[in-house]
């Protein structure tokens, strides 16, 4: 079979029409390698996906000309097996009362053909929240100052942040992702290219909060310590090693003294993530003994292997090995405690975190999901008037037939994880559910291809991680997507994620108020975007042409931009046009969730991230220019409360 039939059978799109209107054939090369990234299936014969089923609604699949009749089939659970039957004909009438749940759907025709798919029976919608409307304060939380962080926001500040929010109105804080990044990587600081979306970042742990900390260790870094809190910069490497040295100085006696209630939410804790925090361990203490990528390392290490992986627990690495989960359980119990805070403070929605669209490809996830995630390709985006080269973000992402493999087992870890003390979450690229643009490594940005995604499977998956932990997911659709997505998102319960810049006709004209939807979190920017106060002023133009970099945008446009503001403020009998009057804007929406940026309410001029920047900007560094107890008497908190007192139901 020639790459490119193969390349159709298995849902890869090999030419695609840019975002300037120019048609792309994937090269035959490129197509090879993305091919050979890919994981072997078998192809379908009696059915074209897996089989997605909504609880409470009447369901059929339709299976393939292929099948001979009669055709058995039996769902399985576990060991059970829930249901049985026989068609003759090519459509398959579900029962009504399946449990919910992801089964094993086995298949046997008249010619003896076996098949096994994945069945999923899934909740009607995810879960839609328990408040009518509301909105949240949006925070980078690296940058938080305190006279007590150790240069770098923690655990303890994002409390001191929940208790802002709460005294402002808002009922949560938003945060880029809390991922785990490399420990001996400080300097790769973007939340958005973790080593695992797993398990959470060890710098944002108060070590003095530890049990076990060793006050010794203030005393030595002191100097140091004053330099950190004084810095308008975060520096990470000097973060991390006094964080990573105080983290051992309190395992060393945490260890030394077992018999103290901390050891016993430390087992629970053990207990609860498993097998999978052993891996974690087990990888993390491999990857600093190889030094280098997990496909360098001896074979027997190259996959994971739980039985190896017990025998190194109990050989003279099980110390580091308990060191690194000790440090992932550190984490929990500080975000834990965050989220209950919010709790006891009624904060209807509490933590409000974001999920990375994929991982760097030597790092824990691409590790344990070989099947489901390929390193050999990076997601990406194809050319658009913005990026004529095209995109290739670096990040290893999921593959369909990985997944598929593996009963979307890996997707729903990830959600997992990302819910288990959030009370909404943000799927980042959420058009990535549906189709990733691929690119094999070693190739251009503008060679990669559109692979088709199991979006119904994901989403039902989705709806039944969201219901269980009760949370709210958002997902990231900005920019074009296709016909239908968003309708098929909404239907699953899935909300909208809108923000105010992009939401302009061709004429650069803003929304009115009912373009918004209500189930969508409606925001003026991100953090990949000017802030308002850099935007108004022009800041943000005049910085990335001083880095060199077209802003894609002129001055003229800018101004057409302003007048286009003071129209759809005035409009609405805004006369205003600070800050408290947009605000006031997107509160009038039908939208339930608003977020409004730390850095906007400070009156911030620099922007968080620039795309497209690595050095030349200091990208994911930058600190806020007051400390967290100075911040709520900046803020005119009544002018703030105006703004959103419309927020209340409609």
């Amino acid at each position: 079979m020639d790459p490119f039939t193969k390349a159709k059978d298995l849902g890869i799109q090999t030419e695609y029409i840019d975002g300037q209107g120019h048609r792309h054939v994937t090269d035959a090369k490129a197509l090879k390698a993305i091919l050979d990234a890919l994981p072997a299936r078998v192809p379908h014969r009696f059915l074209g996906e897996a089989v997605v089923i909504r609880s409470g609604r009447p369901s059929q699949t339709e299976l393939r000309q292929t099948a001979t009749f009669p055709l058995r089939w039996k769902i399985v659970a576990g060991l059970r097996v829930i249901a049985e039957g026989e068609t003759r004909d090519r459509v398959i009438a579900w029962p009504a009362d399946l449990p919910e749940g992801a089964h094993l759907l086995h298949l046997t025709d008249a010619s003896s053909f076996t098949e096994d798919a994945p069945l999923i029976v899934a909740p009607p919608k995810a879960f839609g929240g328990d408040f009518d409307r509301c909105w949240l304060l949006a925070v980078q939380l690296y940058g938080i100052r305190s006279a007590r962080n150790w240069g770098i926001g923690d655990f303890t500040d994002l409390e001191a942040l929940i208790e802002l929010a709460g005294h402002l109105g808002a009922d949560g804080v938003g945060l880029n992702p809390l991922h785990a990044l490399f420990d001996d990587r400080p300097a790769d600081c973007s939340p958005y290219s973790p080593n695992s979306r797993l398990f959470l970042n060890a710098l944002y742990i108060d070590v003095e909060k530890l049990p076990g900390f060793q006050p010794s260790v203030l005393a030595e870094a002191s100097n140091t310590l004053a330099r950190l809190r004084a810095s308008d910069i975060v520096d990470y490497v000097a973060v991390a090693e006094l964080k990573w040295h105080a983290l051992r100085a309190a395992f060393d006696a945490f260890r030394a003294n077992p018999k103290t209630e901390h050891h016993a939410a430390f087992s629970k804790f053990r207990a609860e993530r498993g097998a999978l925090l052993s891996r974690f361990a087990c990888f993390e203490v491999l990857r600093h003994k190889f030094n280098g990528p997990w496909w360098e390392w001896p074979a027997e290490w190259q996959q994971p292997d739980d039985a190896r992986s017990a025998a190194l627990h109990a050989g003279p690495d099980a110390a580091e090995i308990e060191f690194v989960k000790f440090v992932q359980w550190a984490a929990d119990q500080q975000l834990r405690s965050c989220r209950d805070l919010a709790t006891r403070l009624g904060l209807k929605v509490g933590l409000y975190l974001d999920v990375a669209v994929g991982v760097q490809s030597d790092g824990f996830d691409a590790w344990n999901e070989q099947a489901a995630i390929s390193r050999h390709l990076a997601v990406g985006a194809p050319p658009d008037a913005l990026n004529t080269a095209g995109q290739n973000w670096g990040l290893a992402g999921f593959n369909a037939a990985g997944l598929e493999i593996r009963s979307f087992e890996p997707f729903r870890e990830m959600l997992r994880a990302s819910m288990r003390h959030a009370g909404a979450i943000r799927l980042d690229h959420v058009l990535g559910l549906k189709r990733l643009y691929l690119v094999p490594h070693g190739f251009a940005a503008d060679n990669g291809v559109y692979v088709q995604m199991p979006f119904e499977a994901l989403l039902a998956a989705t709806a039944q991680e969201s219901i269980a932990h009760r949370c709210v997911v958002i997902g990231e659709d900005l920019g074009t997507v296709p016909e239908g997505f968003r309708e098929q998102m909404a239907d699953w319960g899935i909300w909208s994620y809108q923000v105010m810049m992009f939401e302009r006709d061709d004429h650069g004209k803003f929304c009115d108020i009912d373009h918004y939807t209500p189930n969508a979190l409606v925001t003026f920017n991100t953090h990949d975007l000017s802030t308002y106060a850099g935007w108004r002023s022009f800041s943000d133009l005049a910085l990335k042409r001083s880095l060199g970099i077209d802003p894609g945008e002129s001055d003229e446009a800018r101004w057409h931009a302003l007048t286009m503001l003071n129209d759809v403020l005035r409009h609405h009998a805004i006369h205003r046009h600070d800050l408290f009057a947009v605000v006031g804007f997107l509160a009038r929406t039908r939208s339930r969730l608003l977020a409004v940026s730390l850095e906007d309410l400070l009156g911030v001029l620099d922007q968080p991230n620039i795309p497209g920047t690595v050095n030349e900007h200091p990208n994911w560094r930058q600190r806020l220019p007051l400390a967290i107890d100075e911040i709520a008497s900046a803020i005119d908190v009544a002018a703030l409360k105006t703004a959103t007192g419309t927020r209340a139901p409609v």
